[in-house]
C-alpha cells in the first residue's frame, strides 16, 4: 500500500476523534479565513480576546490523545478491578430493570437524547406528550391535581417542597419548619442546609414517637409554617398520617411527604391522607442506579400552588386549527426564575429520566407496575417472617419493601458483615459506633430474585432457605386486579388502595407488545427536532455533538449497577475516572478543587455562592451579603443568589454590552464593605470578550469580594484563556454544554464547580454522612449539601471523562476556536440582512451572537417569535428568542457543525428576511405572510388552501427541503389559551367516555 493510499485510509477511516467532532474540516476553516480576512484561526482569536488574559499554553494532567477504541478501553480497565456487588442497601436508590426495549430504543436514541428543551412547542411534541404522561402517572399515584415535568433528584425536591410552603405561607413572619428526622439521611442534609441560608428555622422530630396532641405544644405559636415526612420513612415504616396531618393542618401547617412512586401503587395515596405536597424520586421506574443519578426526582401538589410550583410544568392547549397540543405551561420557560423575586431557580429538570420512567410505566401497564410492587412486598414480608422466626428483632413494624432489624450482639453484626462480604451483599449494617443503637436494614427491589432472597437472609442470620421453600411461600392469595387489605396477605394491615381507582387512562390500561411499544416511541419521536435532524443553533446553551463513544459505557452493567452508598474500595472505576475528570477540569478552569455535587448549572451557580457563604464565615465576614449581578445575566444568577441568602444588586451594562464601569465602581464604593461577590458570565451573555474582565476582578478583590463566573460560555476559552488566572475564584460548568453531555431534552444536566484554594475547604460536603450528623435544634454539625448525591450524577460524568480522553488538550483548543470562527462567520453573513446587536473591539463576537429584530417589529410587526415558528418550516430549531434582550435572536453553531449545515440555515435566514422585506414594501400584509401562518404541518396540505402565499413557499422554500423535509406535528399553539385552563394530566377514561 503506498503512501498516498495509506493518508487517504487514515482520512477516510482512522480519522482521530477531534476531527470527527469538529464539523468544518482544513478546507472550510480556511475559507470561512479568507470570508473575514484573516489569515488563520489564531489571528481571529487574538483580535477576540483581550490581550491581556490570552493564554494558548494549554496542558492537561493526562498528556496522551486518545481513540475512542483507546478511551473505551483505558475506562474498561478502571471499571475491570470492581465486582459487581448486589445492592440491598435502599436508602432511595433501588436496583430497577431497565426493559431492554426501552434502553434501546429510548436511552441510547439520539433521537431523544439530543433534543433541547421543548421551549418550541410545536417541533417538541413527542416529548412534551411522554413528560404529559410522566405528570399523569405523578398525579394519579400522588391523588393530587398538579404535577410538574420532573425535578432534579428527591434531596432537592424536598428542599423545593419547603421553599414552596415557606412562599405560601398565611403567616409571614412563620419561619419555623417541622421536618421528619426520619427522611433519607441525603435528603435532611439538603433540606436543612437550604433552609438555612433562605434564614428558614429546622424542628426535627421523630415521626415513630407521634402521639395524638404532641402536636399541640410545637404548634403553640405562629412560628411555624408546615411539615415535611415520609411516606415509607428511612427505616421503611408506613406511619398512619391521617391524624398526624390534619392536626398539623388544623395549626394552619402545609404538609408535605416524601413518598415512592412503585409504594403508591399499592398504599393510600398521599392526598386521601390529606398531604398537601407530596415529592420522592422516580429511580426505581426503570432507570439505573449510576452510583446515584441522574435519577428524575417528581413534585405533586394541590391546585392552589400551581403559580408557585419549582421547574417546568407541561400543559395541553390548542393549536391554530383548535386541536390539541401540549406545550410548557404557565410562561414559555420556567415561571419562577425572576431575579430578585425568585423563589426557586430550577431550570434543568431530568427530562430524558422522567421520560424513561413514563415510557416504563406504559410499557408494563398499570396492573404491571402493580404486580412488582406485590412481589417486592411479598419477598419482604416473607424476608421478615424468616428473621422473627430466627429471633432477630424487627424495628420496621409496618412495611412496602425495607426492614430495619436488631441482632443480639455486636458480634452477630461482625459475622453478618464478613457473610455480606463474601456473598459480595451490600446491606445496611450499622455497629460501627461505640454506642447503641446497632441496627441492620435491608430493601428489596425489582431485580432481587428469589436466589438473592436467600442469600441475604443467610448474611444475616446465618442459616439460608431453600430456594423451593421460598417459592412456595411466594404464593399470591388474591388476583392482581381485585387485590384489597386480607390480613393473611399483609402481615401488617397496611391499608392496600384499589387498584381501580388509579392510572384508569387508556394508556396504562394495557402492557403493549414490544412492537407496538417500539412504534408508539418512533411515533412520538418523529414529532420533535433533534440533532438527528438539523444543527440546534441557540446561544448560550452549546447544542454540539453528543458521540455514541462517550455515551456507549452509560450502557455497561457495573457502571449502571453501582450504589451510592458503596464504600470507596467497592467502586474504584468510578473514583479513578472522576479523579481523572477533577484534574483536567481544574487545569482548564487554572483553579485549585472541584466537586461534582451540583447536577445542574443553575445548581452549580447556588453551590458556589454558598461556598462564597461559608468562606465569608470562616474569616468572619458573615456580614458580606451583597450579590453583583450583571443586567446581562442569566435569570438563574440573581435567583441563585436570593436561594444563597444573599441580596441581589444589579451593574448596568453599557452601550456595547459590557460591564458599566461607572456603574461598578459607584455600586463597590456603596456596598464595598457588605460585597460578598460579583457574578460575572463570560464571554458574557451578549456574546463578546468583555475587554476589562481582568480590571474588574482586581476591582472586586480589592473590595472585599469574590468573582464567581457563570461558566455557560466556557466553550468559548478553552486553551484560549483560563479563568484562574485573569481573577475568578468560583467557576461552575455546564457538562451538558461545554463538556458533551446531551440535553436530553431539558436533563440531565451536571454543573459541578471549581474553586481556587481558599475556597477548597468550603465546597458542598457528602450529604448521606452530613444527614447522619445534626445536632438536636436542626442544625447540621458542619458544612452544607445542594445534592443528594455526592458525586451529583455520576454515571454521566463518564461522558465528559471520554470526551477530554478522546480530544486532548489540543482538541479542546481547537474546538473553541472553531465554535468562535463559526459564530464570527456566521455573524458575518447575517450582518448583510439583520443587525447585529453587540460586537466587541475590532467587531468581533465570541462563540455566539445577538441579532437585533426589535426595528423590525416595530415596521411590521414580524416578531421573533415569528422568525422562530418560521425556521421550523425550513426544518430548523429556532435560536435562543429574546434572551438576554427582548426581540433578539441568539445564534451560537457550535464546533461542531460544518460549512455546509451552516449555510442551510444561513439560507433559511436570508429567506425569511426577504419574507420580512415583502412586508416593508407592502406587496405582502403581515397575515398574509407565511411568517404569520408559520409553522405548517404536513396535514394542511390535504385540505383545500386557503392562504394568500402558496402551499410550495409555505412548506418547500429551499429546494433541498424536498429531500430533508422535516415537518412540524401541529399549527402554532395558543399559550394564552393553555396558561387560562390549565391542564397538566390526562383525563381518566372516563372522561372520555362521557
Amino acid at each position: 500500500m503506498s503512501k498516498q493510499i495509506k493518508h487517504e485510509y487514515y482520512d477516510a477511516v482512522m480519522r482521530p476523534f477531534k476531527a470527527r467532532h469538529i464539523g468544518p474540516d482544513a478546507a472550510e476553516i480556511d475559507l470561512m479565513c479568507q470570508e473575514l480576512g484573516v489569515t488563520d484561526v489564531e489571528q481571529i482569536i487574538k483580535r477576540t480576546v483581550p490581550a491581556n488574559i490570552y493564554n494558548p499554553r494549554f496542558t492537561l494532567p493526562s498528556s496522551d490523545t486518545l481513540s475512542e477504541t483507546q478511551a473505551l478501553a483505558k475506562l474498561q480497565s478502571y471499571f475491570a478491578a470492581d465486582q459487581p456487588y448486589r445492592q440491598f442497601y435502599g436508602m432511595g436508590y433501588y436496583p430497577a430493570i431497565t426493559p431492554p426495549a426501552l434502553q434501546r430504543y429510548l436511552f441510547e436514541n439520539p433521537g431523544w437524547y439530543t433534543p433541547y428543551t421543548p421551549y418550541q412547542a410545536e417541533i417538541s411534541q413527542g416529548r412534551l406528550e411522554l413528560l404529559f404522561l410522566f405528570q399523569t402517572l405523578c398525579c394519579e399515584l400522588t391523588g393530587l391535581p398538579l404535577a410538574g415535568a420532573s425535578l432534579l433528584d428527591e434531596g432537592t425536591a424536598a428542599a423545593e417542597a419547603m421553599s414552596l410552603s415557606f412562599a405560601h405561607r398565611p403567616i409571614k413572619s412563620a419561619r419555623n419548619y417541622l421536618v421528619a428526622k426520619n427522611l433519607f439521611p441525603q435528603t435532611l442534609a439538603v433540606v436543612i442546609s437550604r433552609a438555612k441560608s433562605l434564614g428558614i428555622a429546622i424542628k426535627l422530630w421523630d415521626m415513630a414517637q407521634y402521639q395524638s396532641g404532641k402536636l399541640k405544644e410545637i404548634f403553640a405559636s405562629d412560628d411555624y409554617f408546615g411539615a415535611l415526612l415520609g411516606y415509607p420513612d428511612s427505616s421503611g415504616q408506613v406511619h398512619p398520617l391521617t391524624e398526624m396531618v390534619a392536626e398539623i393542618k388544623h395549626h394552619g401547617g402545609i404538609v408535605a411527604c416524601c413518598t415512592d412512586l412503585l409504594a403508591l401503587t399499592l398504599l393510600p395515596p398521599p392526598a386521601e391522607l390529606g398531604v398537601d405536597i407530596a415529592c420522592g424520586s422516580a429511580q426505581r421506574l426503570g432507570v439505573p442506579l449510576g452510583y446515584g443519578g441522574p435519577h428524575a426526582a417528581f413534585f405533586a401538589c394541590a391546585s392552589d400552588y400551581q403559580r408557585k410550583l419549582p421547574g417546568r410544568v407541561v400543559g395541553r392547549s390548542v393549536d391554530a386549527a383548535g386541536a390539541p397540543a401540549y406545550r410548557l405551561a404557565l410562561q414559555t420557560r420556567e415561571q419562577h426564575i425572576r431575579r430578585e423575586r425568585a423563589t426557586s431557580n430550577i431550570c434543568t429538570a431530568q427530562a430524558l429520566l422522567a421520560s424513561m420512567a413514563a415510557a416504563y410505566a406504559v410499557y408494563h401497564g398499570k396492573y404491571g407496575l402493580r404486580t412488582i410492587a406485590e412481589q417486592i412486598y411479598e419477598m419482604t414480608q416473607l424476608a421478615a417472617r424468616w428473621l422473627m422466626d430466627h429471633d432477630v428483632k424487627l424495628e420496621t413494624t409496618r412495611f412496602f419493601d425495607t426492614v430495619r432489624f436488631q441482632l443480639a450482639r455486636r458480634e452477630d453484626y461482625e459475622l453478618a458483615q464478613q457473610r455480606a462480604t463474601d456473598l459480595q451483599v451490600n446491606l445496611l449494617l450499622n455497629y460501627q459506633r461505640t454506642t447503641a443503637p446497632h441496627y441492620g436494614q435491608f430493601s428489596l427491589a425489582e431485580a432481587h430474585s428469589l436466589a438473592d432472597l436467600g442469600d441475604l437472609l443467610w448474611v444475616i442470620t446465618g442459616e439460608r432457605p431453600l430456594e423451593s421453600q421460598l417459592e412456595s411461600s411466594l404464593e399470591f392469595r388474591v388476583t392482581r386486579t381485585t387485590r384489597t387489605t386480607r390480613e393473611t396477605y399483609n402481615l401488617n394491615r397496611v391499608e392496600f388502595r384499589d387498584p381501580q381507582t388509579y392510572l384508569t387512562q387508556e394508556i396504562f390500561s394495557k402492557p403493549p407488545s414490544e412492537l407496538e411499544f417500539m412504534r408508539w416511541l418512533k411515533r412520538l419521536e418523529n414529532k420533535d427536532i433533534s440533532l438527528t435532524h438539523s444543527m440546534i443553533p441557540l446561544g448560550s446553551c452549546t447544542m454540539k455533538l453528543n458521540a455514541a463513544a462517550e455515551l456507549t459505557p452509560l450502557s455497561w452493567s457495573i457502571v449502571q449497577e453501582s450504589h451510592p452508598y458503596q464504600p470507596t474500595e467497592q467502586v474504584k472505576g468510578y473514583q479513578r475516572m472522576m479523579a481523572d475528570l477533577q484534574a483536567n477540569l481544574a487545569a482548564i478552569t487554572g483553579l485549585d478543587s472541584v466537586s461534582f455535587q451540583p447536577n445542574s448549572g443553575a445548581q452549580g451557580e447556588y453551590a458556589g455562592l454558598m461556598t462564597i457563604m461559608s468562606y465569608m464565615r470562616s474569616i468572619d465576614q458573615s456580614h458580606r451579603r451583597i450579590c453583583l449581578v450583571p443586567a446581562s445575566a442569566h435569570g438563574t444568577n440573581p435567583a441563585s443568589a436570593v436561594m444563597a441568602g444573599m441580596k441581589v444588586v444589579v451593574i448596568r451594562c453599557d452601550d456595547d454590552g459590557n460591564i458599566d464601569l461607572s456603574d461598578l465602581n459607584s455600586k463597590l464604593a456603596a456596598h464595598g464593605t457588605q460585597l460578598a461577590c460579583l457574578m460575572v458570565t463570560y464571554p458574557s451573555t451578549h456574546g463578546v470578550f468583555e475587554p476589562h474582565i481582568r480590571l474588574i476582578c482586581e476591582l472586586v478583590h480589592e473590595a472585599g469580594g469574590q468573582v464567581y463566573l457563570d461558566g455557560a460560555n466556557l466553550n468559548a476559552q478553552l486553551g484560549i484563556c483560563v479563568p484562574g488566572e485573569y481573577g475568578v475564584d468560583v467557576c461552575h460548568m455546564n457538562l451538558h454544554k461545554t463538556f458533551c453531555i446531551p440535553h436530553g431534552g431539558g436533563g440531565p444536566g451536571a454543573g459541578p464547580i471549581a474553586v481556587a484554594a481558599h475556597l477548597r475547604h468550603h465546597l458542598p460536603q457528602a450529604p448521606i454522612t452530613l444527614g447522619m450528623n445534626y445536632s438536636a435544634n436542626g442544625e447540621l454539625t458542619q458544612g452544607y449539601s445542594v445534592a443528594s448525591c455526592h458525586y451529583g450524577s455520576p454515571s454521566i460524568l463518564i461522558i465528559s471523562w471520554m470526551y477530554l480522553q478522546m480530544m486532548g488538550a489540543s482538541g479542546l483548543q481547537q474546538a473553541s476556536q472553531v465554535a468562535v470562527l463559526s459564530a464570527n462567520y456566521m455573524a458575518a453573513k447575517l450582518a448583510a440582512h439583520y443587525p447585529v446587536l453587540y460586537k466587541g473591539k475590532g467587531g468581533w463576537v465570541a462563540h455566539e451572537c445577538l441579532l437585533d429584530l426589535r426595528g423590525l417589529q416595530k415596521t411590521t410587526t414580524i416578531t421573533v417569535e415569528d422568525v422562530a415558528k418560521r425556521l421550523m418550516d425550513f426544518g430548523f430549531h429556532a435560536p435562543t428568542i429574546s434572551f438576554p434582550i427582548p426581540g433578539t435572536l441568539m445564534i451560537e453553531p457550535t464546533e461542531s457543525e460544518g460549512l455546509d449545515e451552516m449555510s442551510r440555515f444561513l439560507e433559511a435566514m436570508v429567506v425569511i428576511r426577504q419574507e420580512i422585506a415583502e412586508i416593508e414594501s407592502g406587496q405582502v400584509q403581515p397575515n398574509e405572510s407565511p411568517l404569520k401562518g408559520a409553522p405548517h404541518p404536513w396535514w394542511l396540505l390535504t385540505q383545500e388552501w386557503t392562504a394568500a402565499y402558496s402551499p410550495q413557499q409555505a412548506c418547500f422554500p429551499l429546494p433541498w427541503l424536498k429531500e430533508r423535509k422535516v415537518w412540524p406535528s401541529t399549527q402554532r399553539i395558543d399559550n394564552a389559551y393553555g396558561d387560562r385552563q390549565l391542564v397538566c394530566a390526562c383525563d381518566p377514561i372516563e372522561a372520555y367516555q362521557s
